[in-house]
C-alpha cells in the first residue's frame, strides 16, 4: 500500500516544548516539495511519548489537514496499554490518516500470545490499515517471525516496520508473508539493503534532513537498481551513523534546526544535542548537501 521514503517526522517545538503549529505545516511543505512519499507523524522521532492525548490527535489532524490527501499520512498511534492505542487509532481514524504505526507495547514485555492478542484486539476496534513496528532495542520486546506470520492474516494489517538491524530477519519475513505482508525498514542504514532484499521502502529518520535524497535512494531500489541506489546512499552514509550519536529524536531535531526549519525545542527527559559533536554532524549534512 505504501512505498518509498516515509519520513519519521519530528514534532517543532519552541523552546519552552510547546508545539510549533506554523513550523509543522511548513515542515510539510518541505517534504512533499522534497518527493517524500509518506508523512509518518507522533511516532518515537515525534515525541509521542511526551505528548498528551490532545496533543497526540492535534498533531494527527494537523498533518492530515494539511497535507490534503497529496500524499499518504500514516499516524503513529502505538502505546503500552491496548485502551489507549485503540483510542489514539480511532483518533487517527477520525483524523482522516491512511494508516497507523503501532509500536510493540514496551516495558510490559508481553509475551508472543500477547503481542498477537494485542494487535487483533486494535485491529478488530478500528478498519484503519495498521503497520506493525518492532524495535526490541528501544521497547524491550521483540516481535518473532512466527507472530508477525500470525498477524498477517488479519486484513488490515498490511505492514511492518522492522528495526532489528537485521536483514536475515527481514528477509524471512518477506519470504513467510508474501503479499500479504509489506516490509518497511525502520533502520536507515540497512534501508536500501532490505529493500532491495523485498522490503518496499523505510521509515526514516534521516529524511528529515535530508528528504530528496533519501527519495531517491529508495527510488533507485525499488526498481532493482543497486549501483544507482549505492551512489546516492554514499552521500547519506554519514547522516544514518549521526543522526545517531545520542538518542533519537535529539541529534536529528537539532539538525532540522540548523537547517532553519524548525525551533530548537525538545521536551524533557531529552535534553538539547551536545556541543561536542555538533562539528561531526554538520560534516555529514555538508556530504548530503543539505548544509553549505
Amino acid at each position: 500500500m505504501f512505498r518509498g521514503s516515509m519520513v519519521a517526522l519530528v514534532t517543532p517545538m519552541s523552546i519552552d516544548g510547546a508545539i510549533d503549529n506554523k513550523a509543522l505545516s511548513e515542515l510539510i511543505e518541505f517534504h512533499i516539495s522534497s518527493g517524500t512519499d509518506a508523512i509518518v507523524p507522533v511516532g518515537t522521532t515525534g515525541e509521542s511519548a511526551t505528548l498528551d492525548y490532545d496533543e497526540h490527535c492535534a498533531v494527527i489532524r494537523r498533518v492530515v489537514g494539511e497535507v490534503a490527501g497529496r500524499i499518504p499520512v500514516i499516524a503513529g498511534t502505538g502505546a503500552n496499554s491496548t485502551r489507549e492505542a485503540i483510542e489514539l487509532t480511532r483518533c487517527a481514524l477520525t483524523a482522516g490518516a491512511d494508516a497507523c504505526l503501532l509500536v510493540t507495547p514496551y516495558y510490559n514485555k508481553p509475551t508472543q500470545e500477547g503481542l498477537y492478542r494485542h494487535y487483533k484486539a486494535i485491529a478488530e476496534a478500528v478498519p484503519l490499515p495498521q503497520i506493525l513496528y518492532n524495535v526490541p532495542g528501544r521497547t524491550a520486546c521483540d516481535l518473532l517471525p512466527d507472530t508477525v506470520e500470525r498477524l498477517s492474516g488479519l486484513t488490515n494489517v498490511v505492514g511492518i516496520k522492522e528495526a532489528t538491524g537485521d536483514v536475515a530477519r527481514v528477509r524471512e519475513i518477506v519470504e513467510r508473508c508474501g503479499s500479504s505482508l509489506d516490509v518497511y525498514s525502520g533502520d536507515d542504514a540497512l534501508a536500501m539493503e532490505i529493500i532491495l532484499q523485498g522490503g518496499k521502502g523505510v521509515i526514516s529518520v534521516t529524511a528529515n534532513v535530508a528528504p530528496s535524497l533519501m527519495h531517491e535512494m529508495c527510488a533507485a531500489a525499488l526498481r532493482g537498481d543497486r549501483q544507482g541506489a549505492e551512489q546516492i546512499n554514499q552521500r547519506l552514509e554519514g547522516l544514518h551513523r549521526d543522526l545517531f550519536l545520542e538518542s533519537n529524536p535529539i541529534p536529528v531535531k537539532w539538525a532540522v534546526s540548523e537547517m532553519g526549519k524548525i525551533p530548537p525545542g525538545i521536551r524533557l527527559p531529552l535534553t538539547p544535542f551536545s556541543g561536542q559533536h555538533h562539528a561531526q554532524l554538520r560534516n555529514s549534512m555538508r556530504q548530503a548537501g543539505v548544509l553549505s
